[in-house]
């Protein structure tokens, strides 16, 4: 019954997968890139948090620590109702999860604006539950939100980029934007992936449409 059903509906959280109660794995000190925190939950002082689904984030995760300013970045899960949840049950579509990326970033170095628009120009918004030949709730495009600055931003790029595609004769974006939900970071083996799987799996659907420069 787990696997049978529809995995493009997002479940309610009375039909979610009950979860834990504590996180049932333990995660490396250091960002095998980046020589920061793995686990963030304690931010140093001037810097900020940004949470991005993305698709499939292993993929995601590289373009952001690749990104000047990124001090550290983690993959999860967020959007949904169960706590705690492996991967396998986020990819059974029984917790209303989407795979996550959180970038703990310098806003001196890089801005807020610009990892949003790398976000809508690295992925495609517009595909409801997938991403490419990725299929399920959990590749649903989302924007959680950890400040009011956040929220006006997102709002106002989510709508620039979504008219930008319409005058192009594309789909209607998707992306969900909403507060940032309880995070639950992945388990070991999919924190910095790619750096320990080079020729690992990349889902990078996107649109080909580069977000307006006078914006």
């Amino acid at each position: 019954m787990l696997f049978s059903r529809n995995k493009s509906r997002l479940p309610s959280a009375e039909e979610a997968l009950p979860g834990r109660d504590q996180p049932w794995f333990s995660l490396p000190e250091r960002h095998q890139v980046l020589d920061a925190p793995v686990v963030t939950d304690d931010v140093p002082a001037g810097l900020e948090v940004a949470i991005f689904g993305l698709g499939c984030f292993w993929g995601a995760e590289e373009i952001y620590w690749r990104m000047e300013g990124v001090w550290s970045t983690s993959v999860g899960y967020a959007g949904g109702s169960t706590s705690h949840p492996s991967y396998d049950e986020v990819c059974s579509g029984m917790t209303g999860h989407t795979e996550a990326v959180r970038v703990v970033f310098d806003p001196s170095r890089v801005s807020y604006e610009q990892l949003v628009k790398t976000f809508f120009e690295v992925h495609d918004p517009t595909q409801g539950m997938r991403q490419g030949n990725d299929v399920g709730t959990q590749y649903r495009s989302a924007i959680y939100t950890t400040t009011p600055e956040q929220v006006e931003v997102a709002e106002r790029l989510t709508k620039v980029y979504g008219e930008e595609l319409a005058g192009r004769g594309l789909d209607p974006i998707t992306t969900e934007v909403a507060p940032a939900p309880t995070y639950y970071y992945a388990e070991d083996y999919h924190q910095q992936y790619l750096a320990k799987n080079p020729y690992g799996y990349r889902c990078h659907a996107n649109t080909g449409v580069p977000f307006p420069s006078d914006s």
